[in-house]
């Protein structure tokens, strides 16, 4: 998707093939810097200052915890989330008691590279989202283009962010004005459509422009599903209405 790449994501994995199969997965979430030890990956942390790590707990060199705390001692790259990926043993006992600041994800292996990827966008998106705000030209307002997060991206962030606002999507001559509260939608409205069906009019809106509000409130509530309601009946009557038409 354009403008991904506004996100680097560096990706340590030692086994040659699956760490290509993760740089070719994980290419639709950001730009990808890879490493295949620990020695490598700390030093491609502190050069390149990825914003997302997703990396393998067993690598040569450094295991997980020790680069995850070199990073921490060091204040550049002391916030720098990452996602583990490790035996479920591995999570348990060693991961999950001990590193919880910044530490977004962790991913059982064996794992499908969907599902790592899947969960790394999420993250990727929130980032992007972040990376916008710090470059807003108004203050609490964020701007983009539907080509570079489409409106499932954006619901799917804002939500895992727990964020409440305005968003605001314009597309051709359409506008449409949906509001959160914690990362749920509470009010929709395009037009004269208002509630759950102006939420599902803009999930195939991929071009055009979004504004995000922080300060943006509605004393109206007429959406009736939470934000993952929402999405999965949108697609779901998406998928039905492709169907209808015939196409694949």
């Amino acid at each position: 998707m354009a403008g991904k790449s506004a996100v680097k994501i560096l990706v340590v994995e030692d086994n040659p093939a699956v760490l290509e199969l993760l740089r070719k997965g994980l290419e639709t979430c950001g730009e990808i810097v890879a490493a295949t030890d620990g020695a490598d990956a700390l030093l491609k942390a502190i050069e390149e200052r990825p914003d997302l790590i997703v990396s393998d707990y067993q690598v040569p060199g450094l295991n997980g915890r020790q680069f995850y705390e070199k990073l921490r001692a060091r204040d550049e790259t002391k916030k720098t989330p990452f996602i583990f990926l490790a035996s479920k043993g591995d999570i348990e006992e060693k991961l999950r008691q001990f590193l919880t600041d910044g530490v977004e994800d962790y991913i059982a292996k064996p794992f499908f590279v969907r599902d790592v990827v899947a969960r790394t966008k999420k993250v990727a998106d929130r980032l992007h989202l972040e990376k916008l705000q710090t470059k807003a030209r108004r203050p609490g307002v964020i701007e983009g283009r539907l080509e570079e997060m489409n409106v499932i991206d954006l619901f799917q962030s804002l939500e895992m962010g727990q964020k409440s606002c305005s968003l605001t999507l314009t597309h051709g001559k359409d506008k449409c004005q949906i509001f959160l509260e914690n990362g749920q939608v509470y009010d929709a409205v395009l037009g004269t459509i208002a509630g759950d069906d102006a939420v599902y009019k803009v999930i195939e809106w991929n071009d055009g422009t979004f504004e995000i509000d922080f300060s943006g409130k509605s004393s109206q509530r007429r959406t009736t599903r939470s934000t993952q309601g929402l999405l999965m009946e949108a697609l779901r009557l998406l998928d039905e209405a492709r169907r209808d038409r015939g196409e694949a």
